[in-house]
């Protein structure tokens, strides 16, 4: 058996304290499997004297965590500040240029840097694994760098964020409003106190645009994706949902077209049979379509384990010698991705509408949405409530929800009939517009 392999951590949080505690844990194991011993030598961390629930006493403290990172006595830098820009930015550089191997879990990171880092690790000739950013405990990085190289993907998907996977598994289930159940979560430590990173779909984008990259041999290139997140989502959408036959779920997409590479986020209608409407809670999927093979992979996305799972597996490569270029092709290798307009939906839409209740408003409709060439499959309406205004018969009447499900049109031609409809008087608010996947 080889010597030791030295691992230096910055960043002594809930995935910190997991990778220190399973490494102590599984010391034989991994020494048994990677043929060399795996030791944590030193820490890195905001403060020392917080009680973490583990054994520190053999680590040395390093209050510096770029001093940590090119400390002669690791040989691996494992960085879980988190942050795309300032110390973890500088750390993880600091490594590299030190001819370090680097692990990390920073998807905000290396979406907006992992190009230019990679092309660092590549010139030292030192790895740059990041398993632990994207899915957490689902090895998805590692099925693409490894796995499927003799697959042309087509298309690769996915439920990336636990937090909107938990808020829309709630909703559908207990009928609760989104703001309840974002509370929820955050009470229960899924959500942060800010939730935009999450709710609004960016963290989504952050991981999509680096399976992107590793799926198409593409830069990343996070710009280049379409986001919407889930704070309009009501509990009428996700009960219309449910009586035709769907879940609701917000999804990183991405797929290769004749004119380049589509990348978008959003919610989408999923029809209750498939094995992604079947992910609830906390739980990430990440679906991958290639010429030989499909895959879904299911997991925890989030949590103390599973992500140190990950960033375990990573450490354990680098001890065997286990090295290949951080987004498979070398940087130079990459391509600048085509960005492709969003193309004709084949699945349709879900369109929700509150409408002026008057006679001839339903003719409005239907005659802006022919004049767009969108075929309806069904408009349903529901009675509108009582009258503003109570008894009064002068009084305006209460919006009628109507919801619209289209056959495969176009995005923008569902923008120019709302449009046309808000022209026409006849929209009361903001419509609600979703995907819909279809089998």
């Amino acid at each position: 058996m080889q010597d030791v392999l030295n691992v230096g951590i910055a960043g002594l949080g809930t995935v910190g304290a997991s990778v220190v505690r399973l490494i102590a844990k599984g010391d034989n194991r991994l020494a048994q499997a990677s043929g060399r011993r795996i030791r944590v030598s030193a820490v890195s961390a905001r403060t020392k004297g917080t009680d973490r629930g583990i054994d520190l006493s053999a680590m040395r403290w390093v209050d510096d965590p770029i001093k940590l990172a090119t400390d002669p006595g690791i040989d691996v830098f494992v960085e879980l500040m988190g942050g795309a820009e300032g110390t973890a930015k500088q750390a993880v550089e600091a490594a590299l240029d030190a001819g370090k191997a680097v692990v990390t879990a920073n998807k905000a990171l290396l979406a907006a840097h992992g190009v230019a880092l990679a092309k660092k690790a590549e010139a030292k000739g030192v790895a740059l694994n990041f398993e632990a950013a994207v899915a957490g405990g689902i090895p998805v990085i590692k099925t693409l760098r490894e796995s499927l190289l003799g697959n042309e993907i087509e298309r690769i998907y996915g439920i990336l964020n636990g937090t909107c996977n938990y808020i829309l598994t709630r909703m559908a289930d207990e009928g609760l409003s989104f703001e309840e159940c974002l509370a929820d979560a955050q009470r229960l430590g899924y959500a942060e106190a800010d939730p935009t990173f999450d709710v609004d779909g960016f963290d989504t984008a952050h991981k999509l645009s680096l399976l992107t990259s590793l799926a198409f041999g593409t830069l990343v290139d996070t710009k280049g994706i379409s986001i919407e997140g889930i704070r309009s989502i009501k509990p009428v959408d996700l009960k219309m949902a449910d009586e035709l036959g769907y879940r609701v779920k917000l999804l990183g997409v991405a797929q290769r077209t004749a004119d380049g590479v589509e990348q978008r986020v959003h919610p989408t209608f999923v029809p209750k049979d498939a094995a992604i409407a079947q992910v609830n809670g906390v739980l990430n999927a990440v679906a991958i379509d290639a010429d030989a093979v499909d895959l879904t992979l299911v997991g925890p996305g989030a949590g103390g384990n599973a992500t140190a799972s990950a960033v375990i597996a990573d450490i354990a490569d680098i001890a065997r010698g286990h090295r290949t270029a951080p987004f498979i092709r070398p940087v130079a290798q990459l391509t600048k991705p085509t960005r492709a307009p969003l193309t004709r939906h084949e699945g349709g839409y879900y369109i929700r509408l509150e409408v002026v209740d008057k006679p001839g408003t339903a003719a409005r409709i239907a005659s802006r949405t022919a004049q767009n060439n969108i075929s309806l499959e069904s408009i349903v309406q529901r009675r509108a409530g009582p009258t503003r205004g109570g008894t009064d018969p002068s009084a305006a009447a209460a919006p009628a929800p109507v919801v619209l499900i289209t056959y495969a049109t176009t995005e923008a031609a569902v923008s120019r009939a709302l449009k046309a409809m808000d022209s026409d008087g006849v929209l009361i608010g903001r419509p609600q517009v979703i995907r819909i996947e279809r089998n």
